[in-house]
């Protein structure tokens, strides 16, 4: 019959969380995943604390235990969002009875699903794109000669009335509003083609050089400063080289916009040890110390078309996500009001599986 000790390490080894209470609140048990998820570190003496001392950071945690032993019907496989931290978890709540069958404990059980999430949201993503797509592109194919015929007879216009400075003041701004809208509709028309990635052995720190001066010609740098901290030895990973720097550049110009022409942006880049699977990847920041974004629009951030600024399509970091997606990657964006953005691109070392969509 296996000891104390055999039940012990088996809950310690457990890839799930797992926290157990009596019914003072005093924390029984709490393994190192628990830990992990709700990034809680155990000091000596815990094991008497009342649980919603050591989980004074998650109030909705602390509302489900408290209600452990009032509920007629305790949850299964329910999901919670943690807050701060945005994490996803699924969870199990049972309670723990004595042999006469009266409970005297309750034990949560509980999983990250943050990346379950995320898959299941790029996957939404994808439906949306493809339908919105086809629209887009239809739209943008009937607006494009339109705009075409505005821009060629506003510049006849402005040739007929050679001593009319008005008249071409005005000629001329119909010309430049119609280069805009076409600038427009090529962005829509490249957002909604499928990808096809080109792909060989690249450089990280090369697509970085490439998409400094690239993002500085679209929007001057002025006094904002760029820190780039790439440290050598870095692999190489399979990918699309342009593709690669078009996300760079996209991102940088985000940075920039958002500075505009003071602050700082920090690019860095750095090795991600190998996970569970098996499987290398290269981690790539971009930071600022800009005015940040709302939290109730951090969301939309990724969705088309959704813009906060007066010109912008509000496509360029959808663009930077479908190339991400498509490389079997992640995005990740940690912001808030006043505290600038991060920006975190986890690419595989090894060759994309997915090869557009």
């Amino acid at each position: 019959m296996p000891d104390n000790r055999f039940f012990r390490n088996l809950v310690a080894g457990m890839r799930n969380g797992v926290l157990a209470i009596d019914r003072e609140g005093r924390m029984l048990l709490i393994n190192e995943e628990a830990c992990r998820i709700l990034d809680v570190a155990l000091e000596p003496g815990d094991a008497d604390r009342h649980f919603s001392s050591l989980l004074k950071d998650h109030h909705d945690i602390v509302r489900v235990l408290a209600s452990a032993f009032d509920m007629a019907t305790l949850p299964n496989r329910a999901e919670l969002r943690l807050r701060p931290s945005g994490k996803v978890i699924g969870y199990t709540l049972s309670l723990v009875r004595d042999e006469r069958g009266r409970p005297y404990g309750a034990a949560l059980f509980f999983k990250d699903l943050t990346l379950v999430e995320q898959a299941e949201e790029r996957d939404r993503l994808r439906d949306r794109l493809a339908t919105l797509g086809e629209m887009a592109a239809m739209i943008a194919h009937e607006v494009k000669n339109p705009l075409a015929s505005i821009e060629v007879m506003a510049g006849l216009l402005r040739r007929q009335v050679p001593d009319r400075e008005d008249l071409r003041g005005l000629a001329t701004d119909i010309i430049n509003e119609a280069k805009m809208a076409n600038a427009i509709v090529v962005e829509v028309l490249e957002f909604v083609r499928p990808i096809r990635l080109q792909v060989d052995r690249t450089s990280v720190p090369k697509v970085i050089e490439e998409a400094v001066p690239l993002a500085e010609s679209k929007v001057p740098r002025r006094a904002t400063r760029l820190e780039i901290d790439v440290p050598g030895g870095l692999p190489a990973i399979q990918g699309d080289h342009h593709q690669l720097v078009q996300v760079v550049t996209n991102l940088l110009i985000n940075a920039l916009e958002a500075l505009d022409g003071g602050g700082t942006i920090r690019v860095g880049a750095r090795l991600v040890p190998e996970d569970h699977d098996g499987s290398a990847a290269v981690e790539l920041v971009i930071e600022d110390d800009g005015p940040g974004v709302p939290g109730d629009i951090t969301s939309r951030i990724f969705n088309p078309f959704f813009t906060t600024k007066p010109q912008g399509s509000g496509l360029g970091l959808p663009i930077v996500r479908k190339i991400v997606d498509a490389h079997d990657g992640r995005i990740d964006v940690a912001t808030s009001a006043g505290r600038g953005t991060t920006f975190t691109v986890t690419l595989p070392v090894g060759v994309p599986g997915q090869l557009g969509f």
